[in-house]
């Protein structure tokens, strides 16, 4: 069988561009149309991770049984809509609802389309592979604040029209042959091995979660006027050393590359929590980039060498869905400690978040016969 993997990165990557996109404009969005402040902006960005963590163990399920395509479809269908009910909306409840119908779709989009990849390569591959296609989801929200500055007022028919060009590239692929196989039952949907890795990553997600919903607010609060680039800054560190370190994964093993990048991203988030010029906050900007780049590679990982890469699609999807409870919850709780003790507290709570991740990562059982 062949498998279209650079036609289905390029759908994940323009699903993502438009999910970053958004990511971008709602914490000036919000409160500029419908009021509230960083509470109601943090609900706005997390509620769509809500959709996301429900919907890709059933994405992934769906997968395994030899239905991809239809749900990598179904996801950039999706994705669309919300972002038309995102422009659309004329109130705070209908903005919710579109970013859940947003979120739902960005988890069938990723969910689907990778073990749609996996089918294609030996068990041996795998763990590399899936690093390599989650820049696709990665990449995606890292670039996608870039694009949503640029195209200003235009932002929300970006948002569908990246959106749409998911779709075209899903519809111009060959239909996937694969066999149809029965569903796996609910109860054993959530595969040994996968939920240690899943609350590492869930922690870490904390950790960008704050950073997607209060830096910028946090920035304008202390006039250090750099808002407008920040997230661009933290886009390109991330993306430097996604690509240049992933291979560090596959040398030294998942677990210490994690708990190495994690501890930069602890330093970090402390030091925008007390930057007191645009200088000193774009380092530390940077540096929580560079910190959460490779913990999606280095989780992935450490989960397929636990489950011995059975049932890739159930597994990788439980386990990315750790990282979006993670940003759920970071949206309205982040924002609920800024609302009462300042953004600072938020930051170093993030920090708190991303030490709890190291302690879970060194106390992890290693496989046998594996060093990660």
């Amino acid at each position: 069988m062949t498998v279209p993997v650079r036609r289905l990165w390029v759908a994940v990557l323009c699903g993502y561009l438009a999910f970053g996109a958004a990511l971008q404009v709602l914490p000036s969005y919000v409160p500029d149309r419908y009021g509230g402040g960083a509470p109601a902006s943090g609900t706005a960005i997390g509620i769509a991770f809500l959709a996301t963590a429900c919907g890709r163990p059933f994405a992934g399920r769906l997968a395994d049984a030899g239905w991809s395509r239809p749900v990598v479809l179904a996801g950039g269908v999706l994705a669309a809509i919300g972002g038309l009910g995102q422009l659309w909306a004329p109130g705070l409840g209908v903005l919710l609802v579109a970013r859940l119908v947003m979120g739902a779709g960005e988890a069938a989009l990723f969910s689907a389309a990778l073990p749609w990849v996996l089918s294609g390569v030996r068990s041996a591959q795998r763990g590399r592979l899936a690093g390599w296609f989650g820049l696709s989801m990665w990449g995606g929200l890292a670039a996608g604040p870039l694009v949503g500055s640029a195209a200003g007022g235009a932002v929300w028919w970006v948002v569908v029209a990246l959106s749409l060009v998911s779709v075209g590239l899903v519809l111009t692929t060959r239909r996937d042959p694969g066999l149809r196989e029965p569903l796996v039952r609910l109860r054993g949907s959530v595969p040994p091995g996968v939920p240690l890795p899943g609350v590492a990553i869930g922690l870490a997600a904390y950790c960008y979660g704050t950073v997607a919903a209060l830096l910028v607010l946090r920035l304008r609060a202390d006039h250090l006027e750099v808002d407008g680039v920040a997230l661009a800054v933290f886009a390109a560190a991330f993306l430097v050393v996604r690509f240049a370190g992933s291979p560090l994964v596959d040398r030294y093993g998942g677990r210490v590359v994690a708990v190495s990048t994690i501890s930069v991203e602890v330093v970090a988030l402390a030091g925008i929590a007390s930057a007191r010029g645009p200088a000193g906050a774009l380092v530390f900007i940077a540096a929580a980039g560079a910190g959460l780049a490779l913990i999606y590679p280095a989780c992935a990982s450490m989960t397929l060498d636990r489950v011995r890469g059975l049932r890739p699609g159930v597994s990788m999807g439980v386990m990315t869905s750790f990282w979006d409870l993670g940003v759920m919850v970071a949206g309205p709780l982040g924002g609920l400690v800024a609302e009462r003790a300042g953004f600072r507290a938020a930051f170093l709570v993030a920090a708190g978040a991303g030490l709890a991740c190291v302690a879970v990562l060194l106390r992890m059982p290693r496989p046998a016969g594996s060093r990660r």
